[in-house]
């Protein structure tokens, strides 16, 4: 099989990631269908992905027509076992270990297509570990995007040491050349390569607010205007949510034991609060729902 032979692609979870994931497949002609767990996600998955568009209609990027189109290859299904055809399943559930690994079981024996490749969307978990949930370890690769998924550019392709150097290329290949992204590899190492330099960031700034060193306003204002950053810290982990997160610190902190990734006590409270972010209407900033 090549990158271009890569037409049938399957997406798990129609989170803002997943839905992401399954816009940009579809705008690059590819058929798409999307395994969601609940009711409450059949319908807001379709939702997510028709405002996306729309925006992108609003903004000039796309025609309404192929808004349309791309709307048209895409199917949302509550039965996992219609991915039995897929050529690339893509794997997008919240970072939690036990749940992802499930997810790799059951594909391994819902997906018939012989040489599929099986990726995770991982912001931080190993690689090796979700591959040998399955029989065929040396297929499962990490892709990961990046929020939002159409607009920004780079895509992490990430090789565990049991995945095989042709589904590496072959990953890497589609990435770059059907979906018009920016490839870097990294080490199937926690935090890959970009939140391994952002998360101590992040979470330095969690501690700022945590200690009364400086208000959550403040240090955004400080990072934005004083450093010319897009977002400021606090505001960036509001929209990649703080359960997301504290489960990419504590995974990076299991791994390297390393104080500048221990999440701190007010990251935890807040997600124990349910004081998810953007996501949730208010984090360290508050957000209109």
């Amino acid at each position: 099989m090549k990158a271009g032979e890569i037409l049938r692609v399957g997406v798990i979870g129609s989170g803002i990631m997943g839905a992401g994931i399954a816009e940009l497949c579809a705008k690059a002609g590819r058929d798409v269908t999307v395994s969601v767990s609940s009711d409450r996600s059949l319908e807001a998955g379709p939702e997510r992905v028709a405002r996306s568009l729309d925006r992108a209609v609003s903004r000039g990027k796309l025609t309404a027509v192929q808004r349309d189109e791309a709307m048209g290859r895409i199917v949302f299904t509550r039965d996992m076992g219609e991915l039995h055809d897929r050529q690339l399943v893509i794997e997008a559930v919240k970072e939690d270990e036990d749940v992802k690994l499930h997810v790799f079981a059951s594909l391994d024996k819902i997906v018939e297509t012989p040489d599929a490749i099986l990726a995770s969307n991982t912001s931080s978990l190993s690689i090796a570990r979700l591959a040998r949930a399955t029989s065929r370890p040396e297929r499962v690769v990490g892709i990961h995007f990046f929020n939002p998924v159409p607009v920004l550019p780079l895509v992490e392709v990430v090789d565990s040491v049991l995945t095989s150097p042709q589904v590496s290329t072959l990953a890497e290949a589609f990435v770059a050349g059907a979906l018009g992204k920016t490839v870097i590899k990294s080490p199937d190492r926690a935090g890959f390569v970009v939140n391994a330099l952002l998360f101590p960031y992040l979470l330095s700034a969690i501690r700022m607010v945590d200690s009364g060193h400086a208000t959550a306003e403040v240090i955004d204002r400080g990072m934005t205007q004083g450093c010319s950053h897009p977002l400021g810290p606090l505001a960036l982990a509001d929209m990649i949510g703080l359960d997301t997160t504290l489960s990419i610190a504590e995974a990076m902190y299991e791994e390297f034991r390393e104080p500048l990734h221990a999440p701190p006590a007010l990251l935890r409270r807040m997600v124990e609060s349910g004081l998810l972010g953007k996501k949730s209407g208010r984090g360290f900033h508050t957000y209109a729902k």
